[in-house]
Order: structure tokens, then sequence, then C-alpha cells
């Protein structure tokens, strides 16, 4: 079983994707690194476990049945408005999408490169979502002026 240490985050994350390969390969990704992670297939299914748990990250396909990628991240906006986001999408060059008219913090290719991509963002996020640490008070003098003080 991994272990996490400060330098390695986890967190619990959300998948969700229509296609059941896609989930359960993203699923034993992020699980063998130590995330705690659920998974639903239906958008609206993960919008209600969003209301009933918490998480650090949401990891959603963009072409889905009755709700896409988009639909589904305005949504979560709504309930939750400061959760981190990840789309992921065979069509991000086809149709444009980005962070900016998604409303993702990240948005991935579908690619041979997926998974390291994955793996780097959901990181990157759960850092960002670490509070920041105070500096440890050092015992030198910091400026010549300190210095002349003592």
């Amino acid at each position: 079983m991994p272990t996490s240490s400060p330098n390695n985050l986890t967190g619990r994350v959300l998948l969700l994707d229509d296609n059941c390969l896609g989930l359960s390969a993203r699923r034993s990704v992020l699980e063998e690194l130590g995330h705690r992670v659920s998974t639903s297939s239906v958008p609206h299914d993960a919008l209600e476990l969003c209301a009933k748990q918490r998480f650090d990250v949401v990891v959603t396909d963009y072409k889905m049945p009755k709700m896409n990628g988009i639909e589904f991240i305005s949504r979560l906006r709504k309930q939750h408005p400061a959760i981190a986001v990840i789309l992921i999408s065979g069509f991000t060059d086809t149709l444009g999408l980005n962070e900016t008219n998604t409303g993702a913090d990240v948005v991935i290719q579908k690619s041979s490169h997926e998974v390291s991509h994955l793996i780097r963002s959901v990181a990157r996020l759960l850092k960002k979502q670490q509070p920041a640490r105070k500096p440890v008070a050092s015992s030198a003098p910091s400026t010549p002026e300190k210095r002349k003080a003592r």
C-alpha cells in the first residue's frame, strides 16, 4: 500500500466518465499513488456524490450522454465554487477547449501522455490547496543592519 509524505500529497478524487474502461484505468493509476478515488459514470450521480462527500479534485470527461463536461463543471461550480476540476477530452483541439472556456482548472487532451499529465495535474492542484507554511525563524542575522545591532 502506498504511503504519503509531505512531497507526495494524496487526496480524495472523484472520477466521472461514461466509458468504464477509461474510468477503471484512471482509478487504478490514482489509487496506486495513494489517492482515495470514487467513480461515477453519470454526471447527475456525480453531482449528488459531491453534495454528500468532500473531494479535493474532480476529474471529468467532456463527451457524455445527457450532460457534457462543461455543463457538469458549471453545475458543480454552483455547489462548490472552489473545487479543483480537471477536464479530459479527445476533442480539446477540435473544439478549442481550454481552462478559460470550460471552467476547469486544467484541460487534458486524451493521448498517450494523458496519464502523466493527469498525475502531474492532480499533484499540482493538491499542492495548491495546502496551507502555506510559515518560514522557520533563523537564529543567524539575515541583514547587515541586524548584524550591526548585535
